[in-house]
């Protein structure tokens, strides 16, 4: 997938353009309160995971998301 964000001066719009092989999609949204934190552009690029970049799309501190983490089953009682 290819995406385009743009932003505005004020933090709390966001435009996103993306292709997704079926066609051109835009994506809008406004927070009521709050703005949106912005990762940093390293060489042009900004790289993001999957979650980090549905946290920054819902509004959220896209730095707060982790890995999820491994649940280790034990396999005797014991």
């Amino acid at each position: 997938m290819l995406f385009y964000v743009f932003h505005a001066k004020r933090a709390y719009r966001r435009k996103l353009i993306f292709w997704d092989c079926t066609g051109l999609r835009l994506f809008a949204k406004r927070l009521q309160e709050g703005v949106f934190r912005w990762p940093k552009i390293e060489d042009g690029v900004t790289r993001l995971s999957a979650a980090e970049l549905s946290a920054l799309l819902e509004g959220l501190d896209w730095r707060r998301v982790h890995a999820a983490r491994e649940t280790v089953v034990p396999t005797q009682a014991g």
